[in-house]
C-alpha cells in the first residue's frame, strides 16, 4: 500500500511537471501568433492569402523564427559576438544578473504559499531591503568584507521586519495576509519616495529622486569582471535556494511549515504553534526578498531610486507558481524570465518585436497554470490513476 501511495505521488507530481512545461509551450505558441499578427510582411502576404495562401504561412513562420532566434541570442549565446570571451558571455551574463533577484523574491513567495499563506508584498519586502542596505552601504565608513555584510544583513533585516509583521497581524489579530501585504506594499513605496526627498538619503544637489551612492566597500564584487554585471548575489541565491530546500525538506522548522501549510487545524491539534510558525514563515520570506532588494542595489544600481524594485516582487509571484513552490522550480522560472527580460532587447532590435511580449508570455504562463484542465483538453494530457500521465500530441495513441 506504501508503494502504491508513493508510486501515485511521483505520477501526480510528474503530471504537475508536464503540465508546467506544457504551460510554457503554450504560452510560446500564443506568442508566435502574436508575432505574426504584427508583422508588417505577414499582413501584406495575408492581403493575398486566397491566392497564394503559402506566402502568408512562410512569412508567419519566418517572422517567429527571426524573433525567437532573436529572444535566444540577447539570453543564452549570440554568435556573431564571438570577438571576445566577454561578448560571447554577455547575454548570459544578462539572464543570470536577471534571474538573481527573481530567484531570492520567488522563493520568498514560495516559501509563504507552503506555508499556507499568500505572500503579495515581496514587492514592499525588496524595497524596505533595499533601503536599510543602500542607508548602510552610504552613511556608515566600514572596512572592506565588514561593510560588505552589514548591508547585507541589514537588507535582510529590513525585509523580515516588514514581512514578520505581516505574520503578526495574521497570527494576533486574524487579518488577511493579502490585505496586509497590498496595504505594506503601498506604504514601502511611499516611504521610499520620502526619503528620497530627505537630505542625508537624497544625493546632493538635491534635485532628482535617487540616494547617495552605495561606497565601493559595500559594493558586490563581479564574478567575472571584464564589463559584465554578473555580480556574487548569484553565489547567494543559489545558496538560498540550497537552504530553502533543507528547510522544507531535512529541518524540523521547515515540518512544522510545512504541516500548517497543509492543514493549520491538524497541526495545531499536534501542538504545533500555529501563529509562531506563521510569524517565522513570513519573517523567513520577508527576509529573503529584502536579500533580493540588497542584491539589486549592492550589484547592480549602487544607489536607490523610485523604480529600483521594478516589477520583481509581483514577477515573483509567477516565478513561484511556474516553479510549483519547490526551491529547484523556482531556480529553473527565475533563469526562464530572466532570459525572457535579457533577450527581450535583442530580440526588439533585430526583429521589431516590441519588449511588451515578454510581459505577454509571463500573463500567458500564468493564465495557463492556474488552469491546468485548459492545458489538458489543448495538448490532450490524458492522466490515469493506474497508468500515470501520458502525453498524446495531433491524435497519438
Amino acid at each position: 500500500m506504501t508503494t502504491e501511495r508513493a508510486t501515485t505521488a511521483r505520477r501526480g507530481r510528474t503530471g504537475e511537471w508536464l503540465v508546467t512545461l506544457l504551460a510554457v509551450v503554450g504560452a510560446l505558441l500564443v506568442g508566435a501568433v502574436l508575432i505574426a499578427i504584427g508583422d508588417e510582411r505577414t499582413r501584406t502576404a495575408a492581403g493575398y492569402f486566397f491566392s497564394y495562401p503559402l506566402d502568408t504561412f512562410t512569412e508567419a513562420g519566418w517572422a517567429v523564427v527571426e524573433a525567437y532566434t532573436a529572444l535566444f541570442h540577447g539570453a543564452v549565446f549570440n554568435p556573431a559576438q564571438t570577438g571576445s570571451v566577454w561578448a560571447a558571455l554577455r547575454p548570459l551574463s544578462e539572464t543570470l544578473v536577471n534571474a538573481t533577484p527573481l530567484v531570492l523574491a520567488g522563493l520568498s513567495v514560495a516559501l509563504a504559499f507552503r506555508t499556507g499563506l499568500f505572500n503579495i508584498g515581496a514587492q514592499g519586502q525588496i524595497i524596505l531591503g533595499a533601503i536599510c542596505a543602500a542607508w548602510i552601504g552610504f552613511a556608515l565608513d566600514l572596512p572592506v568584507g565588514l561593510h560588505l555584510l552589514l548591508a547585507l544583513v541589514g537588507g535582510i533585516l529590513g525585509g523580515a521586519l516588514w514581512g514578520g509583521l505581516v505574520g503578526w497581524l495574521k497570527a494576533r489579530t486574524g487579518a488577511h495576509e493579502v490585505i496586509t501585504t497590498i496595504m505594506l506594499n503601498y506604504i514601502a513605496l511611499n516611504l521610499l519616495g520620502f526619503l528620497l526627498g530627505v537630505p542625508g538619503f537624497q544625493r546632493p544637489p538635491y534635485g532628482q529622486a535617487i540616494s547617495e551612492t552605495v561606497d565601493p566597500t559595500a559594493r558586490l564584487p563581479l564574478l567575472l569582471g571584464g564589463g559584465l554585471r554578473l555580480h556574487l548575489g548569484l553565489l547567494l541565491a543559489a545558496l538560498a535556494a540550497a537552504g530553502a530546500w533543507w528547510l522544507l525538506t531535512r529541518s524540523t522548522p521547515g515540518f512544522r511549515l510545512r504541516a500548517v501549510g497543509a492543514n493549520p487545524d491538524a497541526a495545531r491539534t499536534a501542538g504545533i504553534n500555529v501563529g509562531r510558525t506563521q510569524v517565522l514563515a513570513m519573517a523567513l520570506a520577508g527576509g529573503l526578498a529584502g536579500l533580493a532588494g540588497s542584491t539589486q542595489v549592492l550589484g547592480v544600481t549602487g544607489s536607490v531610486t523610485g523604480s529600483v524594485a521594478g516589477t520583481i516582487g509581483f514577477d515573483a509571484i509567477t516565478v513561484a507558481l511556474l516553479g510549483r513552490n519547490s526551491p529547484a522550480g523556482v531556480v529553473g522560472a527565475a533563469l526562464l524570465f530572466g532570459g525572457l527580460r535579457a533577450g527581450a532587447v535583442q530580440m526588439q532590435s533585430v526583429s521589431g518585436v516590441p519588449v511588451d511580449l515578454v510581459g505577454v508570455l509571463q500573463a500567458l504562463i500564468v493564465l495557463f497554470i492556474a488552469a491546468p484542465a485548459l492545458v489538458r483538453t489543448v495538448f490532450r494530457v490524458r492522466t490515469g490513476a493506474g497508468a500515470g500521465s501520458q502525453l498524446a500530441l495531433g491524435g497519438a495513441r
